[in-house]
């Protein structure tokens, strides 16, 4: 049996800016750009209140709370913050899972202080994370991955929740479905229409119904509903792809701008891949228009791609295959690992977020 736990800081970025500012304690504060085209990066828990979301525009976030503060974002004092928690974590065990600067996976079953309960780990990372970055985090206790990641959720923030073996089944059967670990709001809204609310309506459908209805991911909401993951802590996740995206200010279907705005996101994601050695032969160009519909292009190229130039000019050979029919909302680019299959990644729960960028 495995001590699995999951821990999450509470309201990350705008925390920071919080401890960071004394003009921001106390207030609804969002991270991120405040103009028409912005959006949050993070809120915090007095904007939350709200019904301010990162990811939300931030043109809604303003309407939903007027007094909203809009702190800009910085990455280098958010990552510097991520590895001091992390190296909190490596005092306890090597098995560390970061999913994004924010959270990771431990696996506890044996520690480095040879302490018998995850609970009381949990407890003394809490105290440290607090004591040497006076910010909070919630943590989650159980014996799998996909568990102690709800059980993370469940008392935010500085919260500590624990489902053992013997109440996680009657605790699955409660749960709402959009509580479930990987299950977005699309996937949500389907399993309601198919009569699946919470974790035991989900239970009472067989795999083969579930598998086909949702794919092969079907099986894992099968396995999860009776509380089966048998996924491990993988401090060695493999990065699946690599990208930048802009949204405009201004809607545009000027080429010249959008051949401009194509370099800068080249620059960006070529610096990504060599920070991280990244290896990938796949490009692929996404477009978002003013009527929000999105199109996508992709093109592998013989080698890998690890040069400005190569990737500019596959770029550009996407962009004149794409219809500008109407005017463009947002554009990015992304190098992925073809050799490395979709499935893989679905079986293994691999999870990526690339930080929020602001272009200007």
């Amino acid at each position: 049996m495995r001590k699995i736990i999951h821990i999450d800081m509470d309201a990350f970025f705008a925390s920071i800016e919080q401890r960071d500012n004394e003009e921001y304690r106390g207030k609804p504060l969002a991270v991120g750009y405040s103009g028409e085209r912005g959006v949050v990066a993070a809120a915090s828990y007095e904007a939350r209140k709200y019904g301010v979301r990162s990811a939300m525009s931030s043109k809604l976030a303003q309407q939903k709370c007027p007094e909203l503060i809009f702190a800009p974002s910085r990455f280098e004092v958010y990552k510097k913050v991520s590895q001091q928690i992390r190296d909190i974590f490596f005092q306890y065990t090597d098995l560390v899972e970061p999913l994004s600067l924010d959270e990771a996976f431990l696996d506890v079953t044996q520690n480095h202080k040879n302490m018998e309960f995850a609970m009381d780990i949990a407890k003394e990372i809490k105290e440290k994370i607090l004591l040497e970055t006076s910010l909070t985090a919630s943590a989650g206790v159980s014996f799998n991955k996909f568990l102690a990641k709800i059980a993370s959720d469940y008392n935010k923030p500085n919260g500590l929740f624990i489902i053992t073996p013997q109440k996680s089944e009657k605790f699955i059967e409660k749960l709402t479905i959009e509580k479930f670990f990987g299950i977005g709001k699309k996937t949500a809204e389907k399993m309601h229409r198919l009569g699946i609310n919470t974790g035991w309506d989900l239970k009472q459908k067989t795999e083969e119904e579930l598998i086909n209805w949702f794919g092969k991911i079907g099986k894992q909401y099968y396995l999860n509903a009776r509380g089966k993951d048998n996924r491990e802590v993988n401090p060695n996740r493999i990065r699946k792809s690599v990208g930048a995206e802009n949204t405009f200010m201004y809607d545009t279907d000027s080429l010249p701008k959008l051949y401009k705005e194509l370099g800068i996101i080249a620059q960006e994601v070529i610096q990504r891949v060599k920070k991280s050695s990244f290896k990938g032969k796949t490009v692929t160009l996404k477009i978002k228009y003013s009527d929000f519909k999105l199109i996508s292009k992709s093109k592998t190229h013989i080698t890998y791609i690890n040069e400005y130039t190569l990737l500019y000019k596959i770029a550009l050979e996407l962009l004149s295959e794409v219809e500008l029919y109407n005017k463009v909302r947002l554009i990015g680019l992304s190098i992925k690992n073809s050799k490395i299959k979709t499935e893989q990644f679905i079986k293994e729960g691999y999870q990526f977020k690339i930080p929020f960028k602001e272009f200007k």
